[in-house]
């Protein structure tokens, strides 16, 4: 990959004003901008749904980190929050909806039963989501609390930053 210089035209026009330039690659561009627009969309099933509720409010406050609009349609999304039991009888449901996601898309299994089952161990609880949909960040707990939610958002930042953008073309 090759540097791009981007000019930065300076406030202040003099005559012997010079540019400035910023170098960085297309690929640490793209992926700053992305690891703090997180559009996330909850598919909440059960219990941990109010931990999912109270990351969102203002002692946790997820907007600083970027995650803060959740989207209700996946069509909108990025990020798939899987947030409780997941059962036999909604896998295809929630497969559909991860298909329905553009790329790049990002999964999180939040709480035990999203990620291994939980204490479900019968016939009908799906034993963690990873057996229909592949997944990004595990955030274990019952219920988990908000700061490791908060530490799973940010892991799943790093990730995003530290990504190759393969849909990224040389239109810049």
């Amino acid at each position: 990959m090759y540097a791009r210089t981007i000019p930065i035209v300076p406030a202040v026009h003099t005559k012997d004003a010079a540019f400035e330039y910023l170098t960085t690659r297309k690929d640490e561009l793209i992926g700053w901008a992305r690891k703090f627009s997180i559009f996330p969309y909850p598919f909440v099933t059960a219990c941990c749904a109010m931990e999912f509720m109270a990351v969102s409010a203002s002692p946790y406050d997820t907007d600083r980190f970027g995650a803060a609009l959740p989207r209700f349609s996946p069509r909108q999304a990025d990020l798939l929050m899987v947030v409780g039991t997941v059962t036999h009888k909604q896998a295809p449901v929630l497969l559909r909806v991860y298909e329905q996601m553009c790329e790049p898309k990002w999964v999180m299994a939040f709480g035990v039963c999203a990620t291994s089952g939980g204490f479900y161990q019968n016939y009908a609880a799906l034993p963690g989501i990873d057996k229909i949909i592949p997944v990004d960040i595990y955030i274990p707990g019952c219920p988990p609390r908000p700061e490791m939610v908060i530490d799973g958002i940010i892991q799943l930042q790093e990730k995003i930053a530290g990504a190759s953008h393969p849909i990224i073309t040389d239109r810049f």
